[in-house]
């Protein structure tokens, strides 16, 4: 039998020619310049066989583009139409990562619930598990309540017997639970691959936009808590969305990384109950104290996440160490940001640290990156350290520098609006806030630097 003549490749930039392609020349150590011998070449050297031909519709100016509005449903749940920008859209795919505990599954069940049963119009939803037998899906929805006869449950992990149960059914929102449990019979590896994952999610999405039908979609996360599997899982989708929380707190927050149907940078609050999860439309009584008096080491901070204002309460403690090195500690804070600004406090509010350990955390294990929140870490310091309670009706918002400096932080007129809803009376905020919010009911401290803002406490 004649044998089939190999393929040839060669270097565009010295002519080097090998059996093999290979990502960068062996000869001039050039990169991505060895293409396929033979054929045509496109004007950047690199072959091609693909001619071009007529569009059907010829390329139109931008402005000339007529878009109406996006038409949305609501899940029922008003936390997760918030992150989704008000709703689901016709054939969104939207994918949903969460470390392994945090509630996936039961979030997306009690939005199947919901959804099914909302507006008064009943409506096919098809829950597709991979992971769990549809028994145990039972249980959970019995434990939550979302027993709506209008949710199908199937457990399945084949993608053709998938898409036959979407044929039988035609749903009107389609749930799978999780894209990596679900392999195609025509590709070679197993389930959880690069390629079985990339091929499943994107026969998934074509039918979800092809039956104009919603699509959500569970992934497994990696360590970081990032999505696993291959980085053009999360451009397939339209939508992604990350559920994390701390397993030692009962607050979860859904994060949007990506929209493409609205904004990228809305957070929802839910509370894991012995229920399920619940909504939090107003989260900020889950990170203050309740207590009856003032007491030192505690200053309110309101910190922006996403669009949302919340209140967050920073706490502090300094003891007297015994260690020749003294422990910094910190629990929901950045641990390098809050040694600079102790050594920042120390220096502004004339105080002695360098002996004593310190600790700073926030409460019910909030995770607060925003610089906004430095001025309260730096002031609960001070109160501590003198032992001098803050008033409880005052709030700290600004950016602390090195030098001391308090500087002005995005979002001061939507935190301060926040500070006078929730009943607080006084501000500490940096120098020119009143020129660009002034919010009635609340006094505004305007300060220069730390030191101005410990002077008049």
């Amino acid at each position: 039998m004649a044998k089939t003549p190999r393929a040839s490749f060669k270097c565009t930039e010295c002519g080097w020619s090998g059996a093999k392609w290979v990502g960068r020349c062996p000869e001039c150590q050039a990169w991505s310049s060895v293409v396929e011998s033979g054929g045509t070449t496109n004007r950047a050297g690199l072959k091609t066989t693909t001619q071009g031909v007529a569009p059907i519709q010829p390329a139109r100016p931008v402005s000339h583009i007529q878009v109406g509005e996006v038409e949305r449903t609501h899940t029922g749940l008003n936390e997760l139409d918030r992150v989704l920008g008000g709703g689901l859209v016709a054939g969104q795919c939207v994918l949903l990562a969460g470390e392994p505990g945090v509630g996936k599954s039961t979030l997306l069940l009690a939005a199947a619930n919901t959804f099914a049963d909302g507006n008064g119009k009943a409506r096919k939803v098809l829950y597709v598990s991979g992971e769990e037998s549809a028994e145990q899906i039972s249980i959970r929805a019995r434990r939550i309540g979302a027993m709506s006869p209008n949710v199908l449950i199937a457990d399945e992990t084949d993608l053709a017997v998938l898409l036959g149960h979407v044929e039988d059914v035609d749903p009107d929102l389609l749930i799978v639970d999780s894209v990596q449990t679900i392999a195609s019979s025509e590709l070679d590896g197993r389930a959880g691959g690069v390629a079985q994952v990339h091929e499943v999610t994107q026969v998934l999405t074509r039918a979800a936009k092809g039956r104009r039908m919603p699509l959500l979609l569970i992934g497994q996360s990696t360590r970081d808590n990032s999505v696993a599997g291959p980085r053009s899982l999360e451009h397939l989708v339209d939508t992604v969305l990350t559920f994390e929380g701390d397993r030692s707190t009962p607050l979860r927050l859904l994060r949007a990384n990506k929209n493409r149907y609205g904004p990228a940078d809305e957070v929802a609050c839910f509370e894991q109950t012995d229920d399920g999860l619940q909504e939090v439309s107003d989260p900020s009584s889950l990170f203050r104290s309740n207590r009856d008096a003032a007491i030192p080491g505690t200053c309110i901070t309101i910190t922006l996440e996403g669009r949302r204002a919340l209140l967050v309460e920073v706490q502090s403690l300094t003891t007297t160490s015994s260690a020749n090195n003294p422990l910094r500690r910190t629990t929901g804070l950045d641990n390098t940001r809050a040694a600079m600004l102790t050594a920042v406090t120390e220096r502004a509010a004339r105080i002695k640290l360098w002996d004593k350990d310190v600790y700073l955390a926030t409460v019910a294990g909030a995770k607060v990156s925003d610089p906004g929140a430095d001025l309260a870490m730096c002031l609960a310091l001070t109160s501590a350290a003198r032992d001098q309670a803050l008033s409880d009706d005052l709030v700290a918002i600004g950016e602390v520098a090195l030098s001391g400096d308090v500087r002005p932080v995005p979002g001061l007129a939507q935190r301060l609006a926040e500070a006078a809803r929730l009943g607080f009376t006084t501000a500490i905020v940096p120098r020119g806030t009143s020129k660009t919010a002034n919010v009635p009911g609340l006094k505004l401290i305007e300060v220069a630097n730390l030191t101005a803002a410990i002077s008049h406490l």
